[in-house]
């Protein structure tokens, strides 16, 4: 018998799970069921169409779908020919799309019928695309694509860049987080070791896959040879639906949608299969927390905090969720969580820092990007016996650790919108406003929102001259920018927006003035 060293590299979790357990489910997408040995079969061929098509190692390909078995296989093939992979939201505009494409350089993309004709007016704009492939062309190219050639793929360790993820940061586009093999398969045994998945288990991936929550799905069950239902949702009873008729075992979604959930009547078949229910990207409310405990009493609560530039950073342990449940817990396994002061000393119990994290989930730094890299990515000053500082990721949040060692989170250091589980740049939404113009100037805010964390409100100014009304700017941006993106509350000003010592608008005087704007909204 042939013992399976542990895996090193992300394209090995599925393939040596197929040597595991070759006939077990891995993938449900609608009707259709893939086991391991066929998934396994799929990306190795796929891999090997690929590298006979000539793609080069460290390249990147970018894919852009909906959830389905070929963006899995995609992801894994790309790997195993030691290119890097670039998964973009689906619901992601052209334009933004097209940045993506242009930032990191993008050489293959793989997509579908329907998405591509959508890009024509910016494929222009991208000089390193070489190619794009249709997963459902009706010539059969994808399917002649995996029965190509059987090209060898070039030898990759733990170190090597996998994929970027894409992220927005406090100021200007989104940035491309640049995500190692290690970070990846270490990510993924950690996050399967506190949840205790095993292979027995059913994820319903209903996040999106290019979202690193989203895609720790596919990881961690992958790591222990577990099944994955992939979910396109519409409506949150959607969701419920596909537990029910799934029985889905572990859950992982946002705030919100927890929130659109513990308002629901579950069906008694999605709720008597769930073991654990996990939260990520933003704080869940209490009583949404104890609405869920409510209605799945036997299953496990996980509270969890991270950022995509270390992926995970903390979780709470469920029997701690009644006694702390506004706390983010603590370190996840194989990492560190520090709370410093600007000086990079520890911080004094309770006393507010920055958290700070090190160990083997730090990722790369931003792709072609040093200065901002240097800013988040920083030496941690020396410890006793090291010779050489080690790098460690600055979040730019302010927490503060108990007396017993948990974490709490107490606010953003930087400008950034966190709503509905997305971070979200204030400038990226102020640029699609003056991009329409109707406004002189504008501000996008982060007002506190019970639903969705915070909510985006804009306050600007009308251009001379233009006929701009709440309405028509928002129907203009409805086709630039994600409904996530969307404005929650527009006010038009006749004078000029609040200006700082500085001469920039005074963010936190207008933030301060819609502080209470939503206080009245419900759940929905």
């Amino acid at each position: 018998m042939t013992l399976l060293r542990p895996p090193t590299l992300l394209h090995e979790l599925p393939l040596q799970a197929a040597l595991r357990t070759p006939h077990a489910i891995a993938l449900v997408e609608g009707a259709q069921q893939i086991d391991y040995a066929t998934l396994a079969t799929r990306i190795e061929a796929l891999a090997g169409g690929l590298l006979a098509r000539g793609l080069a190692r460290g390249e990147r390909v970018a894919i852009w779908m909906e959830k389905r078995s070929e963006l899995v296989c995609s992801v894994f093939a790309s790997s195993l020919a030691g290119a890097v992979f670039v998964p973009i939201n689906p619901q992601l505009k052209p334009a933004q799309v097209a940045h993506i494409l242009q930032d990191c350089g993008v050489s293959l993309l793989i997509t579908t019928t329907a998405r591509l004709p959508l890009l024509a007016p910016v494929l222009a704009d991208c000089p390193a695309l070489r190619e794009a492939l249709c997963v459902d062309a009706a010539d059969g190219s994808w399917a002649a694509l995996q029965a190509a050639g059987t090209g060898q793929p070039p030898r990759i360790i733990d170190a090597d860049l996998a994929c970027i993820f894409y992220t927005s940061g406090s100021t200007g586009r989104p940035k491309g987080v640049m995500v190692s093999q290690r970070n990846l398969v270490v990510g993924a045994q950690s996050v399967a070791s506190y949840l205790d998945n095993r292979a027995d288990d059913c994820l319903l991936a209903a996040l999106p896959l290019s979202f690193d929550a989203g895609f720790s799905q596919l990881t961690t069950a992958f790591a222990v040879g577990a099944r994955v239902v992939l979910l396109n949702y519409l409506m949150p009873r959607d969701v419920l639906n596909a537990m029910a008729r799934e029985q889905v075992t572990g859950l992982t979604a946002v705030p919100p949608l927890w929130m659109q959930l513990a308002t629901l009547n579950w069906p008694e078949a999605a709720s008597q299969s769930l073991r654990y229910f996990a939260s990520t990207g933003g704080r869940m409310p209490i009583p949404t927390l104890q609405a869920l405990r409510e209605r799945v009493p036997a299953a496990k609560p996980f509270l969890m905090y991270g950022l995509t530039e270390a992926f995970r950073a903390t979780y709470l342990p469920p029997e701690e969720a009644a006694r702390r449940p506004d706390s983010i817990g603590r370190a996840i396994p194989n990492t560190e969580v520090l709370v410093l002061r600007e000086d990079g000393s520890e911080c004094a119990v309770d006393e507010p820092g920055e958290l700070v994290q090190r160990g083997a989930l730090v990722t790369l730094g931003y792709w072609n990007d040093a200065a901002k890299t240097a800013e988040r990515y920083r030496p941690l000053p020396l410890r006793a016996g090291q010779t050489q500082a080690e790098i460690a990721v600055f979040s730019g949040d302010t927490v503060r650790r108990d007396a017993e060692g948990f974490l709490y989170f107490i606010g953003r250091r930087d400008e950034m919108i966190k709503t509905s589980g997305y971070r979200v740049s204030p400038t990226e939404v102020e640029e699609a406003c003056h991009a329409t113009g109707l406004v002189a100037e504008v501000a996008a805010l982060g007002v506190e929102h019970p639903a969705l964390g915070q909510a985006i409100v804009l306050v600007a100014c009308p251009a001379s001259g233009r006929d701009c009304t709440a309405a028509s700017l928002l129907a203009a941006l409805r086709t630039q920018l994600p409904g996530w993106m969307l404005p929650a509350h527009i006010e038009l000003c006749s004078t000029a927006l609040p200006r700082n010592p500085n001469g920039k608008i005074d963010r936190v005087q207008l933030a301060q003035s819609f502080a209470g704007l939503f206080s009245a909204a419900a759940p929905h």
